[in-house]
């Protein structure tokens, strides 16, 4: 008779082992899903927090066109001499040269700068015919203390005495004359901005010898030819500096159309020149250059109602609305007619929609 075969004692044990683990892990479980309140699919309420909203507003809304320009001392402006001879004297870049004060020196002779808007071009002396650039070296002749007579076009004997006074001031000849070249004509004080000759070289003929500018402030810039009708003289700017703070500016001059090379060798494009100067001097004071930018305006909508443009929700194929958010907290959409775009905002109107009403701002 053939014996049965009995289990092995450590399979038992084993068998034991895997249901004890099997029942401590669900009664984990059902420990953990009781600390949760006994469910294990209870979800959080939900949010009753009110959409985010803006109130419509009525103002003037003015469009923009940004260009990028340059603070500093206005475009330099290159000075040569008529006077032939031996450069013997020249001034350091960023010095400021007043009326009556030496621009440089030829020959160990001052080249003086006198105030006027005319540029000089001949000789002063006896017998010369009248003229504006006579009139400007008096009155400057004068205001320096050596002229006494009337102010006028007309060489006189007081202009040739005043010029001798001023030539004795100089410890220069006495010869009441005054040859082409030895006075510059500017109608300000100037910086100098650059020196471009070297102490020995030879003056006289084009080659510049001085890079000078105005003392103001002011903001130089180039637009496009499309954009010249922008550039009006004694338009009004706004100028955004390094810092991030914003002033104005005054559209002081307009150039003619010029050719400007982009510096990275394509072609050169033609654009207008515009120089502004800043309404408040001292904004910016403390930069001797730097980079910012320009708003010019262009349409402006006056009186109008405004939103966000983030207001705006598309509503068909070309039209817009906007929700209100009544008092009780529900929200109606109106449809509205947009008008002018001009920075983040719009103007809007349409049936339904006052000032003071408040308009949600959808999320993204």
């Amino acid at each position: 008779m053939d014996k049965v075969a009995t289990p092995k004692p450590t399979l038992r044990r084993t068998g034991v082992i895997i249901t004890v683990a099997l029942v401590l892990i669900l009664g984990a479980g059902a420990t953990f899903l009781a600390t949760r309140g006994g469910s294990a699919s209870a979800d959080p309420a939900p949010s009753t927090a009110p959409p985010p909203t803006t109130e419509v507003v009525r103002q003037t809304l003015q469009e923009t066109i940004t260009a990028q320009g340059k603070l500093g001392h206005g475009e330099p402006r290159d000075l040569t001499t008529a006077l032939p001879g031996t450069i013997t004297g020249l001034p350091a870049g960023g010095t400021t040269v007043g009326l009556g004060k030496p621009l440089f020196s030829v020959d160990n002779k001052p080249v003086t700068l006198m105030r006027g808007t005319v540029p000089a071009w001949r000789d002063f002396a006896a017998g010369m015919n009248k003229g504006p650039d006579i009139k400007q070296l008096e009155q400057s002749l004068a205001d320096l203390g050596f002229f006494g007579g009337t102010v006028d076009e007309k060489f006189t004997d007081a202009t040739t005495v005043a010029i001798k006074k001023w030539q004795k001031s100089l410890g220069l000849e006495q010869t009441g004359t005054i040859p082409l070249g030895t006075i510059v004509f500017e109608p300000e004080d100037v910086r100098i901005n650059s020196v471009t000759a070297t102490l020995g070289s030879m003056a006289g003929g084009e080659k510049p010898i001085l890079a000078i500018t105005g003392l103001g402030r002011k903001v130089t810039t180039d637009l496009k030819l499309p954009q010249q009708s922008l550039a009006v003289v004694g338009g009004k700017v706004s100028v955004n500096l390094p810092d991030g703070t914003k002033t104005t500016g005054t559209i002081a001059s307009v150039g003619t159309p010029t050719d400007r090379d982009d510096g990275a060798g394509g072609q050169p494009s033609t654009v207008i020149p515009v120089e502004i100067t800043l309404d408040d001097p001292a904004a910016g004071e403390a930069l001797q250059e730097a980079s910012v930018s320009i708003n010019f305006p262009t349409k402006k909508a006056e009186n109008v109602l405004v939103v966000p443009i983030g207001a705006l929700t598309p509503d068909g194929k070309d039209g817009y609305s906007v929700e209100i958010l009544n008092g009780d907290g529900t929200t109606k959409k109106v449809p509205v007619t947009t008008g002018l775009f001009a920075g983040g905002s719009v103007e809007i109107s349409g049936d339904g929609i006052t000032e003071g009403d408040r308009v949600v701002i959808p999320k993204l």
